[in-house]
């Protein structure tokens, strides 16, 4: 099943609900010392519970600019599949590209572009339209 973000209309693929899941779990274990939603408030706990309401639009658009320049300081091995299994592993294991050289670019939809710019795109189409972002699954 795909997930993505859709704003009215539009539809942000991004892939299959462990790699979303994997993104939002890297960010807690690595830039929110595994509490969740204690530094990026928008993001991971608003957007990640389904709905990101349109007056917040704006301050995720911040959040997700942080969080990608945050992430360019780990290397790939360093991604979280999952939080709650430490263990776990993505199911590619360490194949990855040789382009992919930190966490900021680790991430790509099945669509094989860069997550955090489909990201943003679906932020500033939110903010363009002053309408709310959902995560959903299709």
């Amino acid at each position: 099943m795909a997930v993505g973000f859709s704003v009215e209309v539009d539809w942000f693929q991004i892939g299959n609900g462990d790699f979303l899941y994997s993104f939002f779990s890297t960010v807690a274990y690595h830039l929110e010392n595994e509490n969740w939603g204690s530094r990026f408030p928008f993001v991971m706990n608003e957007l990640y519970q389904g709905r990101l309401e349109a007056e917040n639009v704006g301050r995720a658009i911040s959040e997700v600019v942080k969080i990608r320049s945050e992430l360019k300081n780990y290397p790939p091995d360093q991604v979280i599949w999952d939080i709650d299994n430490l263990s776990a592993k993505p199911p590619w294991g360490d194949n990855i590209s040789g382009e992919i050289t930190d966490l900021s670019n680790y991430f790509v939809t099945s669509g094989g572009e860069d997550f955090f710019s489909v990201f943003l795109e679906a932020l500033e189409d939110a903010k363009e339209l002053g309408v709310s972002v959902k995560i959903e699954a299709v």
